[in-house]
């Protein structure tokens, strides 16, 4: 009996590391950015706005559950999610989340106080549309994210580029833009240019994670 009880602490000991590695808020935020793809040290400091020292360390715990792993490219340490159930994992909890906790879901409201969503239509329905040039979906992540994975038909032009780039862009059509998921800013950003530009332009609050695309490597 008491072996088996040392077991069953053993095994929620192990599973509890996931709970343990992912209790801060910047490790939960590490991940999304992770989920877009590949990136060094200094650009996870950077995108999550925290030194380079603290990101260094929220990803040694992070590595420790096994749940990123790294590579050394020339002088530069990378990381990545693991594998795809990471990304799952994210949208799992985030997900749990929101529905759950009221705190989260008001805070929610008032990020999309204003009528900026894609009109409620299935993803099968987006991609028909994409793919027949009817709507335009727009990708305004950094471009090295969109080259590690992105929504089928997307094109890409980064938020910080679409200002010079409208031109690119037809009027005519319904543009669904995105960005790396829910509590991305960027789409949001994007949407009020191009209302301003006289674009029919919604948000798209899913991004690949949400998708199941994992990254390329």
């Amino acid at each position: 009996m008491n072996n088996s009880r040392h077991i069953k602490d053993l095994l929620y000991e192990q599973v509890a590391r996931i709970g343990k590695a992912t209790c801060s808020p910047k490790r939960l935020e590490l991940i999304e950015l992770l989920c877009q793809g590949e990136k060094s040290v200094d650009t996870l400091a950077r995108e999550a706005a925290i030194s380079m020292k603290l990101a260094s360390a929220h990803l040694r715990e992070l590595r420790a559950a096994r749940l990123v792993e790294t590579e050394k490219k020339g002088k530069h340490v990378i990381y990545r999610i693991a594998n795809r159930e990471v990304a799952d994992f994210w949208v799992t909890i985030r997900s749990l989340a929101e529905d759950r906790l009221v705190e989260l879901r008001l805070v929610l409201e008032q990020m999309m106080s204003h009528p900026k969503e894609l009109a409620p239509q299935d993803r099968d329905s987006l991609v028909k549309l994409a793919r027949k040039g009817d709507v335009v979906v727009l990708d305004v992540r950094p471009t090295d994210e969109f080259l590690a994975a992105h929504l089928p038909f997307a094109r890409s032009i980064p938020i910080d580029e679409l200002k010079l780039r409208l031109s690119e862009l037809p009027k005519g059509k319904q543009v669904v833009a995105y960005c790396r998921g829910p509590y991305c800013l960027m789409a949001l950003d994007a949407v009020e240019l191009l209302r301003k530009k006289g674009y029919n332009a919604v948000r798209l609050p899913e991004g690949v994670a949400e998708w199941g695309i994992a990254p390329v490597r």
